[in-house]
C-alpha cells in the first residue's frame, strides 16, 4: 500500500544531498575537471545575423554530384538570392534541406558582412589570422633549414646557401629513392629465378 506524500517526506527528499546517480558520490565529485585557458589576444567579433526572410528570395533545387539518388533526385539543394544587394548563394553542403538553408543563411551573413565592414569584417580578421600563423610556421621552417645549412657549412669547411642545402637535400632523397628502386628491382628479379627453377 503506497502512503500519500505529505510536505515533511518532500522536504526530507529535497534535503539530502544529491548524489550521482550510478555510484552514490556526491554530485560536486562527480563534475570534471575544469581548466582555464588563456585569453586569446585579439577577441573576434561575433558572427553575423542572416538579413531577415522579407530581403531574401529562397528556391529549392535539384543537387548534383556525389551523393546518390538522395541528391539527384529530391531538390534540397538550397539557392537563396538577397533581394537589396541581388548577392545569390547557393548551398548543397549536406543531403538535408534543413541543414542547406542554415548553412546558406549563414553564408549569406558572411558575405554581407564582408561587403559592409571590408577588413573589418568577420572573415577578413579570421582570414588575416590564419595568415599569420601560416606566415608564422613559414618563417620558422626557413630559419631551421638556414641553421641545418650553416651547420652543414661547420662541418665541411665550406660556406653553403640555403639553396645548395636544399639541393643537397633533393640529391640525398633522390640517391635514397634509387637505392630503393634498385633494391626493389633486385628482389624482383631474384623472386623471378626462384619461380623459374
Amino acid at each position: 500500500m503506497l502512503r500519500p506524500l505529505t510536505r515533511l517526506t518532500v522536504s526530507l527528499r529535497l534535503a539530502r544531498a544529491p548524489t550521482h546517480a550510478h555510484h552514490g558520490f556526491p554530485a560536486a565529485a562527480a563534475a570534471p575537471f575544469t581548466t582555464t585557458t588563456a585569453a586569446p589576444l585579439k577577441q573576434m567579433p561575433p558572427r553575423p545575423k542572416p538579413p531577415p526572410e522579407s530581403d531574401l528570395e529562397e528556391s529549392f533545387l535539384k543537387g548534383s554530384g556525389p551523393g546518390g539518388q538522395k541528391i539527384n533526385k529530391t531538390s534540397s539543394a538550397v539557392q537563396i538570392k538577397h533581394i537589396p544587394t541581388g548577392i545569390v548563394i547557393k548551398s548543397q553542403a549536406t543531403r538535408s534541406r534543413s541543414e542547406n538553408r542554415k548553412i546558406a543563411r549563414s553564408l549569406l551573413a558572411l558575405r554581407l558582412d564582408e561587403l559592409a565592414n571590408g577588413d573589418q569584417s568577420r572573415t577578413a580578421i579570421v582570414g588575416g589570422a590564419k595568415k599569420k600563423r601560416s606566415d608564422s610556421a613559414a618563417k620558422k621552417s626557413r630559419r631551421k633549414y638556414k641553421k641545418l645549412a650553416e651547420e652543414a657549412a661547420e662541418a665541411t669547411g665550406k660556406e653553403t646557401t640555403l639553396k645548395q642545402a636544399e639541393e643537397v637535400d633533393v640529391e640525398e632523397g633522390k640517391a635514397a629513392e634509387q637505392e630503393a628502386a634498385e633494391r626493389v628491382m633486385q628482389s624482383e628479379t631474384g623472386n623471378n629465378t626462384n619461380a623459374q627453377k
